[in-house]
């Protein structure tokens, strides 16, 4: 019963760090990557469409990424979305691909992003927290019910802890990386 409520309690804390992960990897750090428009959604022909469905998108230089349609006529709504989205770029449209030429990030901006990655790992860490107090929450009704002893509830919520401990500091880990990341000229 408690091995369940933990393992469970790990399972839906992985999936905050991925959720983080995947937070981090949307925010320029003035190399161009294909994350960086990976949540775009185009409004192709009236339906709301992911960029991966209607492009391939290649990082030909470190400042630049090349998106080519696998269908002309979604260019135009492609570059759209682009202006639209938050990433603060203009596209660039040769009629056959859409080029995104990054430029070096001002010392300025490089704090306002490292604010920003700062609240989502904060976001990660209070994702993991209430993981931790919903799972605890179960382990002492199973106690209450008389379905494990209090001895068996106590292990169990020193091992949530652990683990709850494990994957603050992973987000830890990730947010000075990509602080270092923002960081480097």
């Amino acid at each position: 019963m408690i091995d369940d409520t933990l393992a469970d309690a790990k399972q839906k804390m992985q999936k905050a760090i991925e959720v983080t992960r995947e937070e981090f990897g949307g925010i320029r750090t003035g190399r161009a990557s294909p994350a960086l428009v990976q949540k775009l959604t185009i409004d192709y022909y009236g339906a709301p469409t992911p960029l991966q469905q209607l492009a391939g998108v290649s990082v030909p230089d470190p400042r630049s990424l090349l998106i080519t349609p696998y269908d002309r006529n979604a260019i135009a709504a492609i570059e759209k979305a682009i202006q639209a989205s938050d990433l603060g770029i203009t596209p660039n449209n040769d009629g056959t691909a859409i080029r995104l030429n990054f430029p070096q990030l001002t010392e300025e901006r490089r704090e306002e992003l490292k604010k920003i990655v700062r609240d989502r790992s904060e976001h990660g860490r209070v994702a993991i927290r209430n993981v931790r107090r919903h799972h605890k929450d179960e382990i002492e009704c199973l106690q209450k019910d008389g379905e494990v002893s209090e001895d068996d509830m106590r292990r169990a919520e020193k091992e949530l802890q652990k683990l709850t401990d494990g994957f603050i500091a992973e987000i830890d880990e990730m947010l000075a990386r990509k602080e270092a990341e923002l960081s480097e000229v």
